[in-house]
C-alpha cells in the first residue's frame, strides 16, 4: 500500500487544470455526501431487526464509513480525524434532509449524478483520466486530496495541483 504522500502525488498528476481543481473542491465533498446519503438509505440496523432508535444510525452509511476508515487509520493520525470531520458534517447534512420534506435517496441521488457529471468534465478539461481509473482507492483519496490543496500542504506540502 502507498503512502498517503504518494497517494496524494500521484492524484495530483490528473488534477493540474485550474478549471479541473475547482470543479474538485466543491464536487468532491458534494460527492462525499451524496455517496454517504445514498448509503444511508439502506437500513441494515433495521434489517437486523434492531430496535428503531439505534437502527436508524446503522446503515451502509455508517458501516461503509467504519470500513473506509481502516484505510485513512493507515495513513495515519492526521487524514483520520479529518476524514472523521467530513463524516460527521456529512451526517449532520444527511439527518438535516432526511428530517426536511426532501427525500434523501431522490436528493442525494441528484446530487451525486449531477456531481460526477461536473467531474468528468473536468477531466475533460484536464485531458486526463479520473485516478480512480487506475485504483479504486483513489475515490478514498479525494477528499484528503480537497483539503490538502485548499490548506497549501496540511498532511506534509505540496503535492501537485500547483505544482
Amino acid at each position: 500500500m502507498q503512502t498517503l504522500e504518494q497517494y496524494l502525488d500521484e492524484y495530483g498528476q490528473s488534477h493540474r487544470n485550474p478549471l479541473n481543481q475547482k470543479i474538485h473542491f466543491v464536487c468532491v465533498p458534494l460527492i462525499f455526501v451524496a455517496t454517504l446519503g445514498l448509503a444511508w438509505c439502506l437500513p441494515l440496523g433495521a434489517w437486523m431487526g434492531l430496535e428503531p432508535s439505534l437502527a436508524y444510525w446503522i446503515n451502509g452509511a455508517t458501516i461503509g464509513s467504519a470500513l473506509a476508515s481502516v484505510f485513512y487509520f493507515l495513513m495515519g493520525l492526521r487524514p483520520t480525524l479529518v476524514i472523521t470531520g467530513w463524516f460527521a458534517a456529512s451526517v449532520a447534512i444527511i439527518v438535516a434532509v432526511d428530517q426536511s420534506p426532501l427525500s434523501l435517496l431522490w436528493t442525494s441521488l441528484i446530487v451525486w449524478v449531477a456531481a460526477w457529471v461536473v467531474q468528468f468534465y473536468g477531466h475533460k478539461v484536464e485531458g486526463a483520466k479520473p485516478s480512480f481509473a487506475k485504483d479504486m482507492l483513489f475515490l478514498l483519496v479525494g477528499p484528503l486530496f480537497v483539503v490538502d490543496e485548499l490548506s497549501g500542504g496540511f498532511f506534509s506540502g505540496d503535492h501537485s495541483a500547483s505544482s
